[in-house]
């Protein structure tokens, strides 16, 4: 453990191969029919969204990416190897990844106020969320988060549409472009002198004073956590296809950028549970900023912060900009995930540069975290350790962030 704080310390690119992960393991408090709920919920939904927003109506209110072929892309990053991209930086209505979680933990609550107030009974066409009386009775919340970025455009964008009011606390590092943009939509931006934990402790500590006030708290929500999760259905549909149809010789590599933890954890859950040993899932954080490479080689998830061992959270990723991880998702993925690594600015910033020379893909800095991904882990000893031929592996770098990136 030391040997890899160390490079942790040293700002030194390097994948960490989890020593605990386990092909049959659980996740605390979560199984299938979590999802299964989830993935009905967000169909149930649907008619609403599609008339909400134009994007969303192309696909008749799911809100989903495209798998695509990247083969010049994956020339650049591994000649010979088979990589897909899962187009997340894509997403209809907010842009980014933060699209599934957000949007689904802003519907359950929705959701929850009408049954409470006696405004939907089963059956009902959700459609009906959108008459007067529900708008009426959702003006009188305020549903806030504390955010970089892109989750604070996931939730402030879904709560203004349906009549909340919607405030989102933005750290210091968070984008110009993505406070304008917001505002744009109605929602109420505030500003903050310190970190990412600075602006989501501000946002709760707000909320908690409030009766009318609902928080999406990004480090504990079990509905953000299920809503990304719902992301393994519609890839598997994706893959058969393909003809894709993985199993333990022949396994998906899935590398995912990760901040505090949501969306990777979430999606990984979602991936093991259906896929189990034909999955391998992989977290890619910038060197300034490991947090959740920090928590689970050590152990103490949130109980040690990456300003602990002298690294300054600083990253021109700053969907990533996080120094603390989720000690929720950490706990849950402990035994799930196979493996982190760490990247350089600089090849954030190269890997954006030829996403969009080669495949002309519009992505955040953050978004590309996970390319070095499939040369790092097939130049380690992971797959002599699995017993795998790398031949047999399907790649998939999942983006996370770029839609509405102005040029």
């Amino acid at each position: 453990m030391t040997e890899h704080i160390m490079k942790l310390r040293n700002r030194e690119p390097f994948f960490w191969a989890n020593p605990n992960s386990s092909d049959a393991a659980s996740a605390p408090g979560f199984t299938l029919n979590d999802m299964l709920d989830a993935e009905a919920r967000l169909a149930r939904f649907a008619p609403l969204l599609a008339q909400l927003f134009d994007e969303a109506a192309e696909l008749f209110g799911i809100i989903e990416s495209r798998l695509l072929d990247v083969p010049r892309l994956a020339e650049q990053l591994l000649p010979g190897a088979k990589i897909l991209l899962k187009a997340d930086h894509d997403l209809p209505v907010a842009g980014s990844v933060k699209a599934r979680g957000g949007i689904y933990n802003v519907l359950c609550f929705a959701e929850s106020l009408c049954l409470k107030h006696g405004l939907l009974q089963p059956g009902d066409n959700y459609r009906k969320m959108a008459s007067p009386d529900i708008r009426k009775l959702f003006a009188k919340y305020t549903v806030s988060v504390g955010s970089t970025g892109n989750l604070g455009l996931s939730i402030g964008t879904i709560a203004s549409a349906l009549g909340f009011r919607a405030r989102v606390h933005m750290s210091a590092d968070a984008r110009e472009w993505k406070k304008k943009l917001l505002r744009s939509r109605g929602v109420e931006v505030l500003e903050y002198e310190g970190d990412y934990s600075s602006a989501v402790e501000q946002g709760r500590k707000e909320a908690q004073a409030d009766p009318y006030a609902y928080f999406v708290d990004d480090e504990n929500s079990p509905e953000l956590f299920l809503g990304y999760s719902s992301a393994a259905f519609r890839l598997r549909d994706q893959l058969r296809l393909r003809g894709i149809v993985p199993n333990a010789q022949h396994p998906l590599f899935v590398y995912l950028p990760c901040g505090v933890g949501g969306a990777p954890g979430g999606i990984c859950f979602g991936l093991k549970t259906l896929f189990g040993p034909g999955v391998r899932c992989f977290f890619a954080e910038p060197v300034e900023s490991p947090c959740m490479t920090l928590g689970l080689i050590s152990g103490k998830h949130d109980a040690v912060s990456v300003y602990d061992i002298g690294l300054t959270n600083r990253t021109s990723a700053d969907g990533l900009a996080v120094g603390r991880p989720s000690a929720f998702v950490g706990k849950i993925i402990q035994n799930m995930v196979d493996g982190c690594f760490t990247v350089k600015d600089e090849s954030l910033d190269l890997f954006r540069k030829i996403a969009r020379e080669t495949e002309n893909l519009k992505i955040e800095s953050s978004a590309a975290a996970g390319f070095a991904g499939p040369g790092l882990v097939l130049n380690s000893d992971f797959c002599r350790t699995h017993q795998l031929d790398p031949e047999n592996i399907v790649h998939i770098l999942w983006t996370t962030g770029g839609r509405y990136l102005p040029e």
